[in-house]
């Protein structure tokens, strides 16, 4: 069998993704469908038209719209087909969806609802760790928090133990699906530039002074201080992070005094 010229045209990007041929297509067509090139209401393309377009069987076409159905993308109606389904039913809890959802945004408002999920879950995990955090945990939380203190100039090597600290506080509150929801939305907020920023000496420096208020109270056995501890921490981070200005009230929970009339 002759193998493939060497200098011929370059394989389309969604060819070259790292998985089965049916999790590349729908992959592509999740992208295409977030980004609205396929809009809400409108028919999929046909199956000959996506064989042709990816170059593969109506089996490959099938598979990739029965995963586009699990993740809330399309509705299949007798009589019409597929139609690509309004976004309120999407699934954004899947990784593909939200990662296509960051990516597609211009401003920050999936970012800000990310981080308000985070600090909603996180914030009662760390009260229930001030409850329940074993010895062990509470050393590694101060052990973390001093080695912090010493990596604030050497963001790659700070960051691992920030997700640790993290981690550690949310495995000591048992909550597991709490703590899998959580994961898995900072694993794909991860791939997005925005949401990491360029953290610099002073914002290391900044975001370290809520962990150890968070380890202090947490220590102390003060549920609802460490709760406060880490909404502030979270919403902190995020805000000096956070480049578009465009709607950061959406992250404000303080009280406001009601207008006299």
């Amino acid at each position: 069998m002759t193998a493939a010229p060497l200098d011929g045209p370059a394989a389309p990007a969604w060819t070259r993704r790292p998985t089965g041929l049916s999790r590349a297509v729908a992959t592509e067509l999740v992208q295409r469908i977030v980004a609205g090139t396929y809009p809400p209401g409108t028919p999929l393309p046909t199956e000959p038209v996506l064989c042709e377009t990816f170059s593969v069987s109506r089996t490959v076409v099938r598979e990739s719209v029965k995963m586009l159905q699990e993740k809330g993308l399309v509705r299949v109606r007798q009589g019409s087909g597929t139609v690509i389904a309004d976004q309120d039913h999407w699934n954004l809890l899947d990784e593909q969806v939200l990662a296509a959802s960051i990516g597609a945004e211009e401003d920050s408002a999936i970012l800000d609802d990310l981080v308000v999920t985070r600090r909603l879950l996180e914030a009662d995990m760390a009260f229930v760790a001030a409850r329940t955090i074993s010895g062990d945990d509470l050393a590694r939380l101060r052990e973390l928090v001093e080695l912090m203190d010493a990596l604030v100039d050497d963001w790659p090597r700070y960051m691992p133990r920030d997700k640790e600290f993290h981690d550690v506080v949310m495995r000591a509150s048992g909550n597991r699906i709490a703590r899998g929801v959580v994961r898995s939305l900072e694993s794909q907020a991860a791939e997005a530039a925005r949401y990491v920023g360029r953290p610099d000496a002073h914002g290391c420096i900044a975001a370290n002074r809520g962990h150890r208020e968070v380890c202090e109270r947490i220590a102390a056995g003060d549920a609802a201080g460490a709760a406060a501890a880490m909404d502030r921490h979270i919403t902190e981070a995020w805000l000096a992070r956070r480049t578009d200005g465009r709607g950061a009230d959406r992250l404000d929970r303080t009280d406001r005094p009601e207008e006299s009339s």
